[in-house]
């Protein structure tokens, strides 16, 4: 009997570009959303980035906004 390897970060969800459920890479990011030099180190927040493994549509969700 043949055993499949599951990718821990691959997850099957919605995809806009493809209209269909499809396999994503699923990481977190830590993104600096101020431009100023002086509010970078305060203005970073965790965003749930989602590529989309059949067409490449990246997704990205930040996450202390739920």
């Amino acid at each position: 009997m043949a055993s499949h390897a599951t990718d821990p970060d691959a997850v099957r969800e919605p995809c806009d570009d493809c209209g269909e459920r499809t396999v994503h890479r699923v990481r977190v990011e830590i993104r600096t959303e101020s431009e100023k030099a002086e509010n970078a180190r305060f203005s970073r927040e965790p965003y749930r980035i989602a590529v989309c493994r059949r067409c490449g549509a990246e997704t990205a969700t930040r996450m202390n906004d739920e």
